[in-house]
């Protein structure tokens, strides 16, 4: 990934908001992949060992040391804030994302589009590009870093997940490549790349929604690569049922198994529950920007387990869908349009549920 350069297009600052110094927050103990020291064999067993436990036990966990310099993630902040700042409320619904239409976040996701609780929708805004961006038109203002924004997507695609990816297919005893050939960067795939702004909320909409922001949910993708931000609002359903706070760590990305890998996997790696709620007292009122990656399979991937795969063979199947799987591409479409938006039924245990591809998809309040 090349490093910044002179003739990059001027962009002004984004003032990030200082990390929380609230004491007694209940963090999770997430594993850290370190990609440096997975370039010896000795660190690399190592690494395969702490990526396959994570992902079986929480499927959540960082990656450090990846070979991007902060000042690019920095920047890349910068050029996300101009998608909500610096662009025209009309310019923004020329570019609207049709998902129920289309299965397919591209564009603009406006605020108060999904329902969170007691009729209060949400105010999160984010606007998503395809993973070749040239294959739609963009604002304006964003069009000078198309070239960035490009190169990011690719750096996170190939030299992150893909990577990461090498090291859980050695986890489930396959070749390194068997999880990267199945997720492409090519035309076949599509993953796609997300700024995305979270705006702070009035106190009855709190109350109202009981400090949830967006409901906890697992990703339908395989993965999705989260660049770590300061506002501290995100949990995981942790492996014993509770709800812990993801901490901020400079540099890093936060790596979240979806569906997808787990039924891959058969159940052995586990798709991460998880949520955002209202940040501690001392970061409330800032805005929350975020840098995102979903990572999706080949379109024609079946979404069906790695039988070849020993640890599957020995461990069983615990999750798979029934009847025919579906595609990548069907699951990622249906998926897609429905939610935040379709009529959820209650659970006995006070969840709500969907029904998609046959599949119950689980949400949590």
């Amino acid at each position: 990934m090349p490093a910044l350069v002179s003739n990059h297009p001027p962009v002004r600052r984004w003032i990030p908001a200082p990390v929380t110094k609230e004491e007694n927050i209940d963090w999770a103990d997430l594993t850290f992949v370190d990609l440096a020291r997975a370039k010896t064999p000795e660190g690399r067993a190592e690494q395969v060992r702490l990526a396959r436990d994570a992902t079986h036990r929480q499927g959540f966990f960082y990656v450090v040391n990846h070979g991007l310099d902060q000042a690019i993630v920095d920047r890349m902040v910068d050029i996300a804030a101009l998608a909500f700042d610096d662009v025209s409320e009309e310019e923004k619904l020329r570019y609207q994302a049709r998902m129920k239409e289309t299965g397919e976040y591209l564009g603009y996701k406006l605020p108060q589009y999904w329902h969170i609780a007691n009729g209060v929708k949400d105010r999160i805004e984010h606007y998503n590009f395809p993973r070749d961006t040239s294959r739609r038109d963009h604002p304006t203002v964003l069009r000078p870093f198309l070239p960035e924004i490009q190169r990011m997507i690719e750096f996170t695609h190939c030299e992150v997940l893909n990577e990461v990816q090498k090291l859980l297919s050695l986890g489930l005893e396959l070749p390194e490549n068997a999880l990267p050939d199945l997720h492409p960067f090519d035309e076949t795939n599509h993953s796609f790349w997300r700024f995305m702004l979270y705006n702070p909320r009035t106190q009855e909409e709190e109350e109202k929604t009981n400090n949830i922001w967006m409901k906890g949910h697992a990703d339908h993708m395989s993965f999705t690569a989260i660049w770590s931000q300061p506002v501290t609002a995100l949990q995981i359903k942790d492996w014993d049922g509770q709800w812990r706070y993801v901490r901020h760590v400079e540099n890093a990305l936060v790596i979240n198994c979806g569906d997808s890998t787990e039924y891959l996997s058969g159940g052995y790696y586990k798709s991460a529950v998880h949520r955002v709620v209202k940040p501690p007292a001392d970061q409330e009122g800032y805005r929350r920007l975020g840098l995102l990656y979903f990572h999706y399979m080949k379109d024609d991937a079946l979404i069906a387990p790695l039988l070849e795969s020993p640890v599957v063979q020995r461990e069983g199947i615990t999750k798979s869908i029934s009847g025919d799987p579906p595609t990548q591409e069907t699951w990622r479409k249906n998926r897609t349009a429905v939610y935040g938006v379709s009529q959820l039924q209650r659970g006995e245990d006070g969840t709500e549920y969907e029904i998609v591809n046959g599949v119950r998809v689980t949400h949590y309040n």
